[in-house]
Parts: structure tokens; sequence; C-alpha cells
């Protein structure tokens, strides 16, 4: 009876799993991914590509792009640069329009003008004995048209009228050639100043002005050796050639009440002077008469010159 006892009793054990035996023989190792572990090693795996990748572009493409970056020989120009030789050309058409208005004798005309067409086209420029005078000659314009071609534009004065001539000029880096007839227009019209400006006046800069600059006109034009009496400190003016001029008379002055940068120690004065002009002998050869813009400055006690210069729109505007 005892015997059966403790059978029954392990048989118990063995059905709830409590025994030894059940419990060696019920344990059994887990499945790979059990319990979700196969996924969290995956996400492991992925963020930590993920990351690499990250900084590996991160690094790379900075320093990518700056290893491909052009030198500075490399480097694209910017805008539109057009090659054509605008100096050369004009000075080029200039002489051949010389030549061309010049029909004194026709043959050597005609000689002359073959050094500047193509061979063999100097005929297409026969004209009229006698027919063409050109004086005054002037290249007022290059019209570009592209890196081989420009319309040069001479002023002068055709048989005593004055009109321009438009020379078609074609570049082949330095060789230059005229590559079809010129063509006579009227000259460009007479333009139209605009009304002068008005402003107000400074009557006691004015008056101290008047004092100063008889002065230093005549130390610019006969006494170099104390223009820098009348120079602000630090300023530089190159004195006219010796007997050149002689200062006789400050005319006219004009002085604004205030100075366009909005500094009124500074003024731009409008100054017109009357010179006399020598003769080669040293006598008086006659008078003339100048308008000049000049800065000066007030240096507390006393009006000092910065700077000369011609006079813009003296006539007006």
């Amino acid at each position: 009876m005892a015997k059966a006892s403790r059978l029954g009793t392990a048989g118990r054990d063995l059905s709830d799993g409590t025994g030894d035996g059940a419990g060696a023989a019920g344990r059994r190792p887990p499945r790979a991914g059990a319990g979700g572990r196969w996924w969290v090693g995956v996400g492991r795996a992925v963020l930590w590509a993920f990351i690499i990748v990250v900084v590996f572009n991160g690094v790379w493409f900075p320093l990518r792009g700056g290893l491909a970056l052009p030198s500075s020989a490399q480097e694209p120009e910017t805008g539109d640069t057009v090659a054509y030789p605008e100096t050369a050309s004009a000075a080029f058409a200039l002489r051949f329009a010389e030549v061309y208005l010049d029909t004194s004798d026709t043959d050597a005309r005609l000689d002359d003008l073959a050094a500047f067409v193509p061979e063999g086209e100097a005929t297409a420029l026969d004209a009229t004995a006698d027919s063409l005078t050109g004086d005054g000659l002037a290249v007022v314009a290059v019209d570009v048209l592209d890196d081989d071609n420009a319309v040069v534009v001479v002023r002068a004065d055709v048989n005593g009228e004055p009109m321009r001539l438009d020379v078609p000029v074609y570049a082949d880096e330095d060789a230059l050639v005229v590559s079809g007839r010129p063509a006579l227009l009227a000259a460009p019209s007479r333009a139209t100043l605009p009304p002068s400006t008005a402003f107000e006046t400074d009557p006691a800069a004015t008056e101290q002005l008047e004092e100063v600059l008889p002065g230093f006109f005549e130390a610019y034009a006969g006494e170099p050796e104390f223009l820098e009496r009348f120079l602000e400190q630090g300023a530089s003016i190159t004195p006219l050639p010796q007997n050149a001029l002689e200062f006789d008379e400050l005319s006219e002055i004009t002085v604004p009440s205030q100075s366009s940068t909005g500094d009124d120690d500074v003024r731009r004065v409008a100054a017109t002077v009357r010179w006399n002009v020598p003769a080669s002998d040293g006598t008086e050869a006659g008078q003339l008469v100048q308008d000049y813009l000049v800065t000066v400055v007030d240096s507390g006690d006393e009006w000092h010159v910065r700077d000369i210069q011609g006079a813009p729109s003296s006539f007006g505007g």
C-alpha cells in the first residue's frame, strides 16, 4: 500500500510538471524570435545603418563639393563680354574717312583706299574729282554689333556742312577691314539744356571767397610757389604751365548756402575767371573767359581750396 501511494504521488508530480523529471523534460530551448526578440535585433541593425548613412553623407557631401569646386582659372566668366577692339577700329575708321572724303586726286585716293578694303573692292568707293571734302573729323561712337562687327560713327564737316559718316568695320583679332560702303547721314541734332536749377546763395561766404579766390587763381597761373598757401592741408593741385595764362579778374562767383553732401564746411563754388593770354613775344594777345567749379573748405577762420575742375552746364541746366 505504501508503494502504491508513492507511485500515485509520483504520477501526480509528473502530470503537474512539478517533479524533477518533469522539469527537465518540459523545459526546451526557446525558438529564435520567441517573445519579439528577433524584431528588436532587426530594428537595431536598421537604426545603426541609418546613423552610419547620415554621418557619412554629412561628412562626404560637403567634402566632395569642396573637391569639385573649379579653380579660379576654370571659373566661367559672368556677363556678356564682347571682345570687339573698339579703340583700334575707331582709329582705323578715322584714317579711312580722311582718305574717303578727300577727292582732290581720285587716282591717289583709290590707291590709298585699297589699304582699307578687301582686295579688289576699292573701285566700289570711286567718286568724282572734287566732289567731297571733309574737315574736323572725329569719332563720336562705335556701335558694336558682335565680336567681329561694328559701325564706327565719324563726325565731319562734309562740303562745309556738319554730317556723319558711318563706317562698317570687321575685326579678325588684330586685323581690321572696312566691310562695306560707308554711309553719309545727318549730324546729330543740337541738344537743348534744361532750365537752371534755382538754389539759395550764401552772401557771407561769397564775400569771404571774393577775397580768397583771386589770390588762388593768380598763384594757380603765375606764382606756383604761393599756391600751397591757398590749399587745404593735404590737398594737391597741379598749377598751370608757366606763362600760359595771366589772371585778370574773378568776374563772377556763386556760393550755395548748403553743401550737397550735408557738410556745410565744404562748398562747390562756381567761378568765372577772365584771363589774359600772352603772345609769343610777351605782349598781351587777348583775353579769355572761362568757368570753373572750385571745391572750398572752411577751416574755421579761412576758406581753403580742395579741388578745381571745369564747370558743367555753365550756360544753364
